[in-house]
């Protein structure tokens, strides 16, 4: 029964995912957070980290690692195969109606409508995800504020769009920062 789970809620997912995979975030997160409770918010945040940092598309990453916490490696095939059926079938099918009909206005009508819908996607997942790492719970206000991730984020929001750094140095040393400054505050847990 888990896997036809799996298997369905990442395919809804993958079916209704427009955009890439992290317009598949909100998707995801409703699912698994919400919908079957199988992650807390803060694992699906650590998840999101892992499946960004691993080679490969954020929503197949994410459906093989809920799948393999979830139900083991059967788990993780069932949910992979989940998310990335529908692409495989419609952009099958899609790329014999663009060749047939590129240049048709009306198909430029249609591409043109579905770019506002993939930036808000986009955007809610990437709020969600400020939300989390800089409140330290749902509750809105400056005593739940995580100063550390705060920093960390606009520190990291500026070498990227102003310094252009690399995403993976900058991720590694926004990782590595956050470590030391936590360890330094809080000390080694246990």
């Amino acid at each position: 029964m888990i896997y036809l789970q799996l298997f369905w809620s990442f395919l809804q997912v993958g079916l209704f995912s427009i955009g890439g995979g992290y317009a598949a975030m909100p998707l995801i997160e409703s699912q698994v957070v919400q919908g079957h409770g199988w992650l807390t918010m803060n694992e699906f945040t650590d998840l999101i980290t892992i499946a960004e940092m691993t080679p490969g598309p954020i929503a197949v990453n994410s459906a093989t690692f809920v799948g393999i916490r979830i139900a083991g490696v059967g788990g993780a095939l069932v949910a992979t195969l989940g998310c990335i059926a529908p692409s495989l079938v419609i952009v099958s099918i899609l790329a014999k109606v663009y060749y047939k009909y590129k240049g048709a206005k009306s198909l430029d009508s249609v591409l043109a409508c579905l770019r506002p819908a993939v930036v808000a996607l986009i955007a809610s997942a990437g709020l969600g995800i400020l939300r989390n790492v800089v409140f330290s719970s749902n509750a809105l206000g400056m005593q739940n504020v995580d100063w550390v991730g705060a920093v960390l984020f606009i520190a990291a929001f500026v070498v990227l769009r102003k310094l252009k750094w690399n995403p993976i140095l900058t991720m590694a040393l926004c990782g590595a920062l956050g470590l030391g400054v936590n360890l330094l505050l809080h000390g080694l847990p246990g």
